[in-house]
């Protein structure tokens, strides 16, 4: 009976997560403190003290506890899933504590996406339309399903570098996600994404506004977070896909739809890995040229910039709306050409700003 009301009222859900990770946030950060797992300040980074970098901790078992508390009688059907997000979880915690290199953390994100691509079956069968394919083989599912999965958790895991910003857009997207879920009857997947909600919430708050209980996400968040949003996107494409949805919010551009949505971290990954290559550097090596180090670069700190990548997002998401029928082609252009034009405009200003500083001396 309690179940079923909080379902009926799935926001509540999204309160007992975001209780869970009030009450369990500041047993990680003094646990964290203790046992050394934190950061001190670098070239890379500006705040100052010691600042634990686990909250990723928090965030899975706050919004795995809820999940499992109003979806238990779903356990068999999703165990190879939660397996998964504890595996990619660990992987992201290992590194955060022992710093593994590119590749040990490559193989790690395989082995939890071959979870998910493999033993959850969760994976992407049909191309919509693209290049004239619709259903593909077994192979190439798992090749473009591990491929996809590996750029998208990457890819959050790269624009996690300013206080709230991955945390902020994480929230946007599983509200996204959790409201189409619950529009088409996907129930579960749409409780997915409100418990993610509330864990989140508890971290953008300590994130953003703690001072002595501050904490960062580190990759035992951000490829938690990456790794939801890929199956998110997967079964997003795949209902739409066999059109397993009313017909009233069937996307025929599922696939760019998703990657409208998903625009910052993944148009800001694409374009740092290209300037890296073209400057003939590794594109795993770490530098201060995304996004929102270019926007700090005009003067903006880091609640600005958060706030400002957080509103271009959902412009993209209204995009992503306003062509969820277009050829996908036309969509993904403009996805695309925006994105071009938004950044060029950035550093006209930054160049801008820098010849203005010149010109003073």
């Amino acid at each position: 009976m309690i179940q079923e009301f909080f379902i009926e009222h799935s926001y509540l859900i999204g309160l007992v997560s975001f209780a869970l990770g009030l009450f369990g946030m500041p047993i990680v950060i003094r646990i964290a403190k203790k046992k050394g797992f934190v950061v001190r300040p670098n070239k890379r980074m500006s705040h100052t003290g010691a600042i634990p970098n686990v909250g990723g901790l928090d965030i899975c078992f706050s919004f795995m506890l809820t999940y499992l508390l109003f979806e238990y009688d779903q356990m068999s059907q999703s165990q190879f899933f939660l397996i998964g997000l504890f595996a990619i979880m660990a992987v992201g915690f290992i590194d955060d504590v022992l710093v593994l290199t590119p590749t040990t953390k490559l193989l790690g994100e395989t082995f939890a996406g071959l979870v998910l691509i493999g033993f959850a079956d969760l994976r992407i069968t049909h191309l919509h339309g693209l290049f004239g394919i619709e259903e593909i083989g077994l192979i190439p599912s798992y090749l473009i399903s591990l491929f996809v999965l590996i750029a998208i958790i990457n890819a959050v895991n790269l624009i996690d570098g300013i206080d709230g910003l991955a945390s902020g857009l994480g929230i946007l997207y599983c509200l996204f996600f959790a409201v189409y879920f619950g529009l088409v009857g996907e129930t579960s997947w749409s409780i997915l994404g409100i418990c993610m909600i509330g864990s989140l919430a508890v971290f953008f708050i300590y994130n953003v506004f703690g001072h002595k209980g501050k904490i960062f996400m580190g990759d035992s968040g951000s490829l938690l977070l990456g790794y939801l949003l890929t199956a998110f996107v997967f079964r997003f494409c795949e209902i739409n896909a066999y059109h397993q949805v009313p017909e009233i919010y069937h996307m025929s551009a599922a696939p760019a739809v998703a990657i409208c949505v998903l625009t910052v971290p993944i148009f800001d990954t694409i374009r740092v890995s290209l300037t890296r290559i073209k400057q003939h550097r590794s594109p795993f090596l770490p530098d201060k040229n995304h996004i929102h180090h270019l926007l700090l670069r005009t003067g903006l700190n880091h609640i600005q910039t958060t706030c400002i990548l957080l509103s271009v997002s959902v412009v993209f998401i209204g995009l992503a709306i306003l062509g969820r029928n277009w050829n996908m082609w036309l969509l993904g252009v403009s996805d695309f050409a925006l994105a071009t034009i938004l950044t060029l405009l950035l550093w006209r200003v930054i160049n801008k700003k820098l010849y203005g500083a010149n010109a003073d001396h």
